[in-house]
């Protein structure tokens, strides 16, 4: 297994035990505002925190998606094919 991978994916276990232990802590109802698009949303204070995880996690993959150096279809370069 690649150990990019690894940390990133223990990384991300992560942050979402911060999640569930703030949901956890946060019972209680909070309001929500942003003037120019919506008015005061009210809901439990832990649907707000995944509210915002899940914006910025995919705020993160569609930043991160794609983008790579195209490759062609082989790494032997420019050698003829073998018979």
């Amino acid at each position: 297994m690649n150990a990019k991978l690894l940390l990133k994916t223990i990384f991300l276990l992560l942050v979402l035990l911060l999640l569930v232990l703030m949901g956890m802590s946060n019972l209680k109802s909070v309001t929500f505002s942003l003037p120019p698009l919506l008015k005061a949303v009210e809901c439990k204070a832990a649907i707000m925190y995944f509210a915002f995880f899940a914006a910025g996690l995919l705020t993160g993959t569609v930043l991160n998606a794609g983008g790579g150096p195209k490759r062609s279809g082989g790494s032997s370069g420019n050698k003829p094919p073998s018979r």
